[in-house]
């Protein structure tokens, strides 16, 4: 069965916009940030880890990047 929030509607039946779809996951990237940095400064990193947290990142940055193109259109197309 499929998650209320992959349909675009949250816990109160109301639609999620692209708005609040880029600000959650802005907000898991910079969370991701912080993790990374800790990790890195830590003298016994887990560089398995850091590089699956870093993929993640890169995945969050991309989606981040589709849906401010879905926000705010090319004004050039």
């Amino acid at each position: 069965m499929a998650n209320q929030r992959d349909q675009g509607v949250d816990a109160a039946n109301e639609p999620v916009t692209p708005e609040m779809r880029l600000a959650e996951i802005q907000a898991k990237h910079r969370a991701l940030d912080i993790k990374i940095t800790e990790l890195v400064s830590a003298p016994w990193q887990n560089q398995m880890l850091v590089q699956r947290l870093k993929k993640e990142k890169l995945r969050l940055k991309d989606q981040i990047e589709r849906l401010k193109d879905e926000i705010i259109p090319d004004l050039n197309a």
